[in-house]
């Protein structure tokens, strides 16, 4: 877990918790009839319900592949009475294309009622994984000091997959809800006045009880957060130079220790080690769950 798990999530929020592992049953059995509809007129037409049939899940990308989502298609197959053998486990790493990942058996036409709404999910989930991979590669030796954070830039109904995937790749999750945290964006800031009052604010009305984070746009910002009692201040769409020189100037104000620092706004994959060398705690991403590309993966009856 990351050390700033605690500073983006309540206490009493686990996600492997029964009530969330029975949400996440719904939400998987919810994909299904979207896809299924009354039923699979097509199979229901050409294959008897007694035939049987082996499948394999085959990765076609070259390359560092992330895989995630196995577990959510193992549960969909299993939805559908298909038994399921995972020849790989979420967060490996697939460098050659066509890699059997899954081995499924059952009723021919429960597997390919289950095929299509498993492989997208292993598809979209992969390809988060793969990109937040990509990102802490660039960075380097940076990645001991930067963690690499998703945002809620997500597809509504699909944030606890997106952050998981993230999660997967190596990266952290950031809040995954509003309740979770107490963030202060610009236009808190635009209806409030101030960056002090909006922070002094939420602090008289929480104390300690939760963290609060506040987005800045300038060098005195950061510091009205700090002095007002923030806990996390996000550096929004500075350029790298002036990530560099806000930190240098906190530092030499024997600041640097009271506050965890994110960067946030228009990183790329081309401009990243400029941000992390300047070790910010948390470079925060939006593109990880909102620009990605899926990698591909393919059924195939054997």
């Amino acid at each position: 877990m990351s050390k700033y798990y605690n500073l983006f999530n309540s206490d009493n929020d686990n996600e492997n918790s029964l009530k969330n592992k029975i949400e996440q049953k719904d939400l998987l059995t919810n994909f299904l009839i979207e896809d299924i509809g009354t039923g699979d007129i097509t199979s229901n037409i050409l294959i008897d319900e007694t035939i049987e049939s082996n499948a394999q899940i085959i990765c076609k990308n070259d390359g560092n592949i992330i895989i995630s989502g196995l577990e959510e298609a193992k549960s969909i197959f299993e939805i559908c009475n298909c038994n399921c053998t995972l020849l790989n486990n979420d967060g490996d790493i697939i460098k050659k294309n066509k890699t059997i990942v899954m081995e499924i058996q059952g009723s021919a036409k429960s597997i390919l009622k289950a095929e299509r709404t498993a492989l997208n999910l292993i598809m979209h989930m992969s390809g988060i994984s793969t990109k937040t991979y990509q990102f802490i590669k660039e960075i380097g030796e940076y990645s001991k000091f930067v963690s690499i954070s998703s945002t809620r830039k997500t597809t509504p109904g699909l944030r606890q997959f997106d952050k998981k995937s993230v999660i997967l790749g190596g990266g952290i999750s950031h809040r995954r809800r509003l309740d979770q945290l107490i963030l202060i964006k610009d236009n808190h800031i635009s209806i409030i006045g101030s960056v002090s009052k909006a922070v002094s604010m939420a602090k008289s009305k929480f104390g300690s009880n939760r963290k609060i984070e506040c987005e800045v746009n300038d060098y005195q910002g950061i510091l009205d957060a700090i002095k007002a009692g923030a806990d996390i201040v996000m550096l929004d769409n500075f350029t790298p130079q002036l990530v560099k020189k806000s930190i240098e100037k906190i530092k030499e104000q024997r600041l640097r220790d009271k506050i965890v620092i994110e960067v946030s706004g228009g990183i790329t994959l081309d401009n990243i080690n400029q941000y992390a060398s300047s070790k910010p705690d948390i470079i925060s991403i939006g593109s990880l769950t909102h620009s990605f590309q899926a990698i591909d993966f393919s059924l195939e009856i054997v």
